[in-house]
């Protein structure tokens, strides 16, 4: 476990990451919403699209291993996820994300993080297993925002779910697949 919080200004998260297929068709996508609403903002790498489901960075050795053990805990079945809307997410001024969205295609997801977050919980990671979770995408950030707006529904099977350390670019650590 001491390789993965071995470097600490490393953000580490789980996650569920699209295809490589879909993470460009996802790609291509924000690159022409980008165009046509004038955004100044930098793409997401195709490589680095995601939706987080737990924000890991920080965590002594300890918990990190209780994650570890929460996770090989979990029996699902890959499920569908899709996002019909777009939409600009409050944040700091000057930073504000432009994310994929949806509500009914997110259920299934949403689910799944509750199982995972009651495993964390059994394994005494209350405090980390929030429900606090607005699924999404980040496509990019700007100074601008955007309202919500519908899209042709973009989404993948969600097969397996992953560690991820964040530092000049996305490592995925573990992979956990996704089966009963």
């Amino acid at each position: 476990m001491d390789e993965f919080a071995s470097r600490s200004s490393a953000r580490l998260f789980l996650a569920a990451v699209p295809d490589a297929g879909t993470a460009e068709r996802i790609h291509q996508l924000a690159g022409a919403l980008k165009r046509a609403h004038h955004f100044d903002g930098k793409l997401i790498a195709p490589e680095r699209l995601h939706i987080s489901l737990f924000a890991l960075s920080g965590l002594p050795e300890g918990q990190l291993c209780a994650v570890w053990e929460a996770a090989m805990d979990v029996r699902n079945e890959p499920f569908e996820v899709s996002f019909d809307r777009t939409a600009s997410f409050r944040a700091r001024p000057g930073n504000r994300p432009f994310v994929l969205v949806g509500e009914k295609g997110l259920r299934r997801l949403q689910s799944f993080r509750q199982l995972l977050g009651a495993a964390m919980t059994r394994r005494g990671l209350r405090r980390l297993a929030n429900t606090n979770f607005t699924p999404h995408v980040t496509l990019w950030y700007d100074a601008r925002s955007a309202d919500e707006y519908p899209i042709e529904p973009i989404g993948w099977t969600v097969t397996e779910f992953v560690l991820v350390r964040s530092l000049n670019g996305h490592e995925h650590l573990v992979r956990w697949p996704l089966w009963v």
